[in-house]
């Protein structure tokens, strides 16, 4: 059901541009302006110059960031900075990280994929399935850029079922005992760590054993969308082309979905408008939720705070579960939804989720336009979210538990899309290990 192809993936060669870590950087969509600018500056040949260039002043259709982007490629790629490979490969990766927001001294936990190109298939054809909206101006975006520079930056992330982990044994046991090709601590002190797989029975074995799983989409909707486009683009420049051809593959980094490595981070919700009185929140939403209330003074409000925490992610593992705190309240509550409100088993997977409940049931009774809720603030840890509105950047906080992988395995078999803000695949990949120049 998807095709993987091994590729000549092209990599930074460290003789020329000294310490790889230097060169390469988070995702793009999740760099700030402060972020770009600090990777300008750190290396001459940071992968930030190519995959997030600056705009500057006369930009225009002949000279841009795209533009530039795509003429500085080209230099890299004559000076050696960057080197293609010379045989097909598939690239293993492993991060080793710290799980966000875990107590000091948790253990650390190690997600374990493999880069390589794969087929490109219709969303709607059964072998790869996405599972979020995505938005016009960031397609847009990405397309220039892949019609300038004819490559693929950063991986699309995507996962697949393999309970016998039969194709990371595969590539573990070919590079058993053998160094990896990078191997450094990056900015978040995660060990990024990569071996160039090319052994041909090797990799016949292991396109054969994904030849039958479908790919779900983890994080790069926009990327994946864009590069259809791109590829219609392209045949319809070229006629209608036979054979397969190079804007016919895209990269991805693969994951098991069973992999006890993979994080998925809740996205709470903090509302910034005016909200009612605390005992009229309470009114709106006891219809259709238990509410416990969890009091404190400032003297107990930080055990009173894991208290609540510990309370919302325990007991929400089994029935949907939501936290709330008020400005100028000093009390959190957990909202748990009535049993006869909750949807029943043949309910679409989408409508079960607790962030589709959460939508419907608590942000649309709070935040009542639409222009209230375009002003809701996201973030993935749980005491920022509280922070906010106990400093009055916020009026109300909205915590969730993370989603699960089986339930995004669900909605996107069934052809749903998830709400906007849904999940956030942890660790996220670097950019720049290795691309994929595809001319």
């Amino acid at each position: 059901m998807s095709t993987i192809i091994p590729f000549h993936g092209t990599v930074y060669d460290a003789k020329v541009v000294g310490d790889v870590k230097q060169v390469v950087a988070p995702p793009y969509d999740i760099i700030d302006a402060a972020g770009q600018k600090a990777l300008y500056e750190r290396h001459p040949q940071n992968i930030i110059r190519l995959e997030l260039g600056l705009d500057q002043p006369g930009d225009g259709p002949a000279n841009n960031r795209y533009t530039r982007a795509a003429a500085t490629l080209q230099d890299w790629l004559k000076s050696g900075a960057l080197k293609r490979d010379a045989q097909p490969t598939i690239y293993y990766h492993t991060i080793e990280y710290a799980p966000p927001y875990a107590p000091a001294g948790a253990p650390t936990k190690t997600l374990k994929g493999f880069i390589a190109t794969v087929k490109l298939e219709a969303l709607d054809s059964g072998h790869i399935y996405p599972h979020e909206n995505t938005r016009s101006a960031a397609k847009t975006d990405r397309l220039n850029l892949l019609e300038a520079c004819k490559t693929n930056f950063s991986p699309i992330w995507s996962l697949y079922s393999d309970p016998h982990n039969t194709v990371m044994g595969l590539l573990e046991a070919a590079i058993k005992g053998k160094p990896a090709t990078i191997d450094f601590r990056d900015d978040e002190g995660f060990r990024q760590q990569l071996w160039a797989v090319t052994d041909q029975h090797v990799l016949k074995q292991a396109v054969d054993a994904l030849r039958t799983k479908p790919l779900f989409i983890a994080d790069g909707h926009h990327r994946y969308e864009t590069a259809l486009n791109y590829q219609k683009l392209r045949r319809q420049q070229a006629g209608a082309p036979t054979g397969h051809q190079p804007y016919d593959g895209v990269m991805m980094l693969l994951a098991a979905i069973e992999d006890p490595g993979l994080t998925v981070l809740p996205t709470h919700r903090v509302i910034t408008t005016t909200l009612p009185s605390y005992d009229k929140v309470r009114a709106l939403l006891a219809d259709q939720f238990e509410l416990q209330e969890f009091p404190f003074t400032p003297g107990t409000q930080a055990a009173v705070r894991a208290q609540f925490i510990d309370s919302l992610r325990t007991n929400g593992r089994a029935v949907p579960m939501f936290g709330l705190a008020l400005k100028g309240k000093e009390a959190y509550l957990t909202l748990t939804l009535k049993p006869a409100h909750r949807p029943p088993a043949s309910a679409s997977p989408r409508t079960k989720l607790d962030v589709s409940l959460l939508q419907q049931l608590v942000v649309t009774k709070l935040c009542q336009t639409q222009q209230e809720q375009e002003a809701i603030l996201y973030t993935k840890d749980d005491h920022e979210a509280l922070d906010w509105v106990a400093k009055g950047t916020g009026t109300g906080a909205l915590l969730l538990n993370p989603t699960k992988v089986s339930e995004v395995q669900s909605v996107a078999t069934a052809g749903e899309r998830m709400p906007h803000k849904s999940t956030y695949f942890f660790p996220k990949p670097l950019t720049g290990l290795v691309i994929n120049v595809m001319e």
